[in-house]
């Protein structure tokens, strides 16, 4: 989302908002997006309107990583052979955006933006390519300078993961593993569906109790970035629950955030800090030698929760998302 902090920055490895306009449609509510999910011929209709269509039902399947872990959590598992996308950190761990699947068990085809291997991508002979679309019609990591040889090797699926609700996208992607072969009646997945319930409400009900205000930010070593719950899915999200989620003024031309110099990161009265905590942005500990970070009152009250601005789109994934918060808001006192 050059990594200069476009929506390419701030999206992808250090938020990548520099693309085109977004897609607002979900998949259609008067036709079926996917065949039933027994034998024979497979198919999905994805959220660019398009039929991805298989003879059976995909046994080998490579999607970014952030696809991979929302999937695995609705129990697609071993059909997943190949990812792309920040997988591994330097040290070889599991990227945040992996969740809890097991990136070892999978062909990495790229680890940072622009990175997509071609070759070995082909060698795997993919049944279909998911992967999330944050810009109208494109696929996220799939790089635009090779996206004409990798297209035509395997049908592919775009799941919009902006500018609609958090629960919605986990809709979808429920209805993408369904049609994959995943039990959706499963514990593990009904279990992780109340809980996701339950912290929503107790995350609602917090919000509005406490009526702290809440930012949603990046920081960058230039710039801090103030975000825009009308186009992230999940502030979006809290602010339907009812969390004040702050709202900048002065939003970018793609409308995902405010860029703010460091003089000015005071702007916005917060609370509480939600902050991108990908391997790609600045953290706490990495801002200390900035002042005006130092002297932000929720830094200074240590109210700042972690954030993954590129969500994890699952029951299993987002539930611990909205309780940490929920437990952060009802813990936290007043200071903007």
């Amino acid at each position: 989302m050059t990594h200069t902090f476009s929506r390419r920055g701030l999206l992808s490895a250090a938020g990548a908002l520099g693309l085109a306009a977004l897609t607002s449609a979900c998949g259609s509510d008067d036709q079926p997006s996917s065949t039933p999910s027994g034998g024979g011929a497979w198919s999905f209709t994805d959220d660019r309107g398009q039929q991805a269509a298989t003879p059976s039902r995909p046994q080998k399947i490579v999607t970014f990583i952030g696809s991979a872990a929302a999937l695995y959590d609705f129990g697609v598992s071993d059909q997943i052979v190949g990812v792309f996308g920040p997988t591994k950190t330097a040290d070889g761990k599991p990227d945040v955006q992996a969740g809890d699947f097991p990136v070892d068990k999978a062909e990495i085809l790229g680890n940072v933006w622009g990175e997509f291997n071609v070759e070995k991508y082909a060698a795997l002979r993919p049944d279909v390519l998911i992967t999330n679309m944050y810009s109208k019609d494109a696929l996220w990591y799939v790089p635009d300078e090779s996206k004409d040889k990798i297209v035509p090797l395997a049908p592919t699926v775009g799941i919009n993961a902006a500018r609609t609700p958090l629960n919605k996208i986990i809709e979808r992607y429920a209805d993408l593993a369904g049609s994959l072969g995943a039990d959706l009646t499963a514990a593990k997945v009904t279990d992780a569906k109340t809980r996701f319930e339950a912290t929503a409400k107790k995350l609602g009900e917090a919000g509005k109790s406490t009526g702290l205000k809440v930012l949603a930010c990046s920081a960058a070593a230039d710039l801090f970035y103030a975000s825009n719950p009308g186009m992230n899915s999940d502030i979006m999200y809290f602010k339907e629950l009812g969390v004040d989620v702050i709202v900048p003024d002065k939003l970018d031309d793609l409308g995902y955030f405010e860029s703010l110099s460091w003089e000015n990161a005071g702007k916005y009265a917060a609370d509480v800090l939600l902050l991108d905590n990908r391997s790609s942005t600045l953290q706490p500990k990495d801002l200390t030698g900035k002042p005006t970070w130092n002297q932000l009152p929720a830094v200074k009250a240590g109210q700042i929760v972690g954030w993954n601005s590129e969500p994890r789109f699952s029951y299993a994934g987002s539930a611990g998302v909205l309780e940490q918060l929920a437990n952060a808001l009802t813990s936290a006192k007043k200071v903007s």
